[in-house]
């Protein structure tokens, strides 16, 4: 990543704000958007640390479109609620749509 500590997480929390309401983007996709690729266990550990309900944490998946167990208080079905709410669509294995809601960042 350009950035190392803080400035790192920040970057990712950046991103992670311009997904809109709807979308999701996977950890990988962060990672690389914030300059590495192969950095995507940080964008995990990012997520996990976040104490800002501004960043939508929510909104970042699994490539395959799998929930995090780890995500909040209640893990994966916290994390479909709110993704649910949004509008954001599940297949009937439990992974979300990917094919309608990846979200393409088109301001890189």
């Amino acid at each position: 990543m350009r950035h190392k500590g803080k400035n790192t997480f920040n970057t990712i929390y950046g991103i992670v704000k311009r997904i809109p309401r709807g979308y999701v983007a996977s950890y990988g996709q962060i990672a690389m958007l914030a300059g590495n690729p192969k950095m995507s266990r940080i964008v995990g550990y990012a997520m996990r640390a976040c104490g800002d309900e501004s960043v939508p944490c929510r909104r970042v998946v699994h490539k395959d479109g799998s929930l995090s167990r780890a995500f909040g208080t209640f893990g994966a079905e916290e994390q479909r609620m709110l993704l649910e709410s949004e509008g954001v669509t599940f297949l009937a294995d439990g992974r979300v749509d990917m094919a309608k809601h990846s979200w393409r960042d088109i301001t890189t």
